[in-house]
């Protein structure tokens, strides 16, 4: 009687999932193993009905590509300026909020708005304010008399770059805000208690407390933001869309360029992996860096 009842409720299990499965296998693993067959492929306008095996010809077209360089170099700069930035002040917001006692929701409405807001948006308000003709330009010339000539902002490298960094670190600090908030909601108080009898000021029971305390939520967050730093792509597309000559694109931009613009799908699925490869390891790294720092702090 209770193997009846329990291959019954293994089928019941079975049959809630199998249509999930399905929609997962279909949209998802289908569609990463057929971009892994099509990267040892010439895939391109030229070879729709029949393509040529090449096997790794295109991951080292991929690592011989001078804008794949640049792009990869834009990618990682790219999140190593904002994922800091987002996780500091998020975390710098969240700590206020903390402290505040009137005004909570309104305060916590007014820092998410940004995440909310829609990436073609903002994108498009960025490109206005910075634009050589721009409001900031006007501000800086007209008001300011900081200078008497506009500034090409978006006409650079590295300048353009930045505007789509500040961009990046405005529509994250309200989702940080929100995962760090609720982790400092759980740490015990008496942890803070017990420091401050300790002698512990303002700054030690931070680093000493509070720190400890949401390590896991730090990881999450990093590990999240890196993934989200490494597919920026509506920002600079509609910032800079690559210019001055692919100087500011990433590796979604120029991912992009290469498949829809010229038609090379093998190389944008051989660049794809070489991305996701890319975010493994640095997902490892991060887990590792995070558990040597938790052995230390039992060893201490």
């Amino acid at each position: 009687m209770m193997n009846i009842k329990s291959r019954s409720s293994r089928l019941q299990v079975a049959l809630i999932m199998f249509p999930g499965l399905v929609v997962f296998v279909f949209f998802t693993v289908y569609p990463i193993a057929k971009l892994f067959i099509m990267s040892f492929f010439q895939w391109d306008f030229g070879s729709m009905l029949r393509q040529k095996f090449i096997g790794f010809e295109n991951y080292t077209t991929v690592f011989s590509d001078r804008i794949f360089r640049t792009s990869f170099v834009n990618t990682l700069v790219y999140t190593i300026v904002t994922v800091p930035g987002q996780m500091a002040l998020g975390l710098f917001v969240a700590l206020l909020l903390m402290n505040i006692q009137r005004l909570k929701i309104t305060f916590r409405v007014a820092n998410y708005i940004p995440v909310i807001t829609s990436w073609v948006i903002a994108s498009l308000i960025f490109r206005y304010l910075f634009n050589t003709e721009g409001i900031l330009n006007y501000f800086f010339t007209s008001i300011l008399y900081v200078t008497n000539h506009n500034i090409r902002w978006l006409d650079s490298r590295w300048s353009g770059l930045w505007v789509a960094m500040l961009l990046g670190i405005w529509k994250g600090v309200g989702w940080n805000m929100v995962v760090f908030l609720a982790a400092l909601q759980q740490v015990p108080k008496d942890l803070y208690e017990a420091a401050s009898l300790d002698g512990c000021n303002g700054v030690q029971r931070f680093f000493h407390v509070t720190i400890p305390c949401i390590r896991g939520t730090i990881l999450f967050a990093l590990i999240m933001l890196t993934i989200g730093g490494f597919n920026v792509f509506t920002s600079i597309k509609m910032i800079t869309n690559g210019n001055p000559a692919h100087q500011t694109d990433t590796l979604l931009t120029w991912m992009y360029h290469k498949a829809f613009s010229t038609g090379k799908f093998g190389y944008s699925s051989a660049l794809s992996f070489v991305m996701a490869g890319t975010l493994a390891i640095l997902a490892i790294l991060q887990f590792k860096v995070m558990r040597s720092h938790d052995a230390k702090a039992g060893l201490s």
